[in-house]
């Protein structure tokens, strides 16, 4: 494609220079995807197309799923601020070169959030005294109608993953519990997010288990909760998360509801996916969430 103009005009034309990919290019949109979301990775896919020479318009290849997970890797980062593994950020970062987002959504490290930036001892610098009123970084949260949007993609999850789970002989320790996760997720033309944070730095954990070493990894599907676990690594912790949502796809069926959880040390609603088991109704505490007001106001139209 070309380079040097705006990102819309660029994709319009080679459509226009191209019109048998059209309406498969189309087909390759997230059904919650924003017009914006949509715009800009539907530019880093035509963008890239050409560094997987296998992938071909129409029909389904490993060359075309590896495209289509980077590139909703991508938008995630961007519009949800998830984070995956560096050799990812690396990759999805060279394939976005020349790729524009206009007023993406400014996101803050942990560290901001949480206060822990460098101080001068005894100054009266205003960045270090400022503080956000309480209740202004999360009081929008998913809209009520959230549930009911994300439950059918969950239902059809819920069949692909009980079919893979029959196959592999059931649910047990020894399965690759990431695998058969991701699979399922992105035959459904879907990405798991994951985001990794060391385990000393979640806030709410009891006192005697915020000194042990390790990472927590949590993932989300559809910016809606499936799990969190901890590890020595990051692999190790993607492990237990993948068999712990997996745990919910046991039942009868999968529900998309609305509960409270903790975040940053508030209280928040959060998307969480849920198996048809009387369970303790607490949860980990998040170390991610989509649902900051500046995620809102940019919905499909």
């Amino acid at each position: 494609m070309a380079e040097g103009r705006n990102g819309e005009d660029i994709v319009s034309e080679y459509l226009d220079q191209n019109p048998h990919l059209v309406e498969w290019v189309e087909s390759l949109r997230g059904v919650h995807e924003t017009n914006k979301q949509w715009h800009a990775r539907r530019e880093f896919f035509l963008r890239n197309m050409e560094t997987f020479p296998t992938v071909q318009p129409g029909f389904p290849s490993p060359s075309l799923d590896r495209l289509l997970s980077l590139s909703i890797c991508w938008a995630n980062h961007i519009f949800l601020g998830c984070r995956y593994p560096q050799p990812v950020m690396d990759r999805i970062k060279e394939m976005a070169e020349g790729v524009v987002v206009n007023d993406a959504p400014v996101r803050k490290t942990r560290d901001e959030i949480m206060g822990k930036g460098k101080r001068t001892a005894g100054g009266d610098d205003d960045s270090c005294t400022k503080r956000t009123k309480p209740g202004n970084p999360f009081k929008q949260g998913p809209p009520p109608q959230a549930p009911a949007e994300h439950q059918p993609f969950f239902n059809r999850l819920y069949k692909a993953v009980a079919w893979k789970l029959v196959s592999a002989g059931g649910f047990g320790p020894n399965l690759d519990h990431f695998e058969i996760l991701r699979a399922c997720t992105e035959s459904s033309k879907e990405s798991l997010s994951c985001v990794f944070v060391p385990l000393k730095d979640i806030p709410d954990l009891p006192a005697a288990r915020t000194q042990k070493e390790g990472q927590v990894c949590e993932l989300r599907c559809q910016t809606v909760y499936l799990g969190t676990g901890y590890g020595r690594d990051e692999a190790a912790a993607r492990a237990m998360a993948s068999k712990e949502a997996l745990k919910a796809f046991q039942g009868r069926k999968v529900t998309v509801k609305i509960c409270r959880r903790r975040f940053n040390g508030r209280d928040v609603e959060d998307l969480v996916l849920l198996d048809d088991q009387p369970r303790n109704p607490g949860f980990p505490p998040a170390i991610s969430y989509p649902f900051q007001p500046e995620q809102q106001g940019d919905g499909p139209s």
